[in-house]
This record gives C-alpha cells, structure tokens and sequence, in this order.
C-alpha cells in the first residue's frame, strides 16, 4: 500500500512540475535573477529568477537546477543585504529540488529587496542565499 501511495503521490507531483513549464514562457523580458549559495551549513544551489507575466503578476521562480540538502520548515521570501525580511515570505518550499514558483503578494515589492531567501522558520536561520542582479 506505501508502494502504490508513493507512486501516485510521485506521479502527481512530476506532473504539477511539467505544469508550470510554461509559466516561464509568459514572463515578461524585464526580470531579475540569481544563484543561490548555501548557509547555515546547508547545501543550496540552483538559478532563481524575478518576472513579471505578461498578465502583471509577479512570480519567483525556482529553476530546474534548484537544490537544497534539507532543513526543517523552508520557506521562500526576500531579503536585503543579509537580512531576510519575514513580511515577505512567499510560502513553504514545495519541493527540495527543481522547478517552483511562487507568486508574489501585491503587497510585497520585489524591487525593493536584493536577495531571495530560503529561510528556516523554525530555527530562524537562511538555509540558502540568492544575490539578485
């Protein structure tokens, strides 16, 4: 039975990445992005990019080479500077590898920040830094 519910649960999952494929292709060509370098002693690697849709809603997206080792409670949001500022977290990390995208609250201006954070909740730690350029 813990067979089958992996299989199906896996099955899903890689289909709801080959979903947002597309998302990248309604970007518009005014973005931002990044590479993320571990902290904290974590493992963190892989492209991030800022864009905006061609519908006006700003999305972070985690690339295809997007990994983390591990880390209780990720969660994706902005920071600047070395700071991560938790008004502008975006929601816990769906997967521990490849392609995600998070929208971004109207509320949050991701103009005004510098850096995306992989960020522990629970132990108020980054677990993965990425300077935006």
């Amino acid at each position: 039975m813990k067979k089958l519910f992996l299989l199906v649960t896996g099955a899903a999952f890689a289909i709801a990445l080959t979903a947002l494929a597309p998302v990248a292709a309604l970007a518009d060509s005014h973005s931002t992005s990044g590479t993320f370098e571990g902290a904290s002693t974590h493992v963190t690697t892989g492209g991030v990019s800022i864009v905006t849709t061609s519908a006006g809603r700003t999305l972070v997206i985690l690339d295809d080479d997007f990994s983390l080792d591990n880390g209780p409670d990720p969660r994706v949001g902005f920071g600047n500077d070395g700071a991560y500022d938790p008004e502008t977290e975006l929601g816990a990390l769906v997967s521990l590898a490849g392609l995600q995208v998070y929208v971004v609250p109207a509320t949050v201006n991701p103009a005004a920040f510098n850096e995306v954070y992989i960020w522990c909740k629970v132990a108020g730690v980054p677990l993965g830094i990425a300077a935006l350029k």
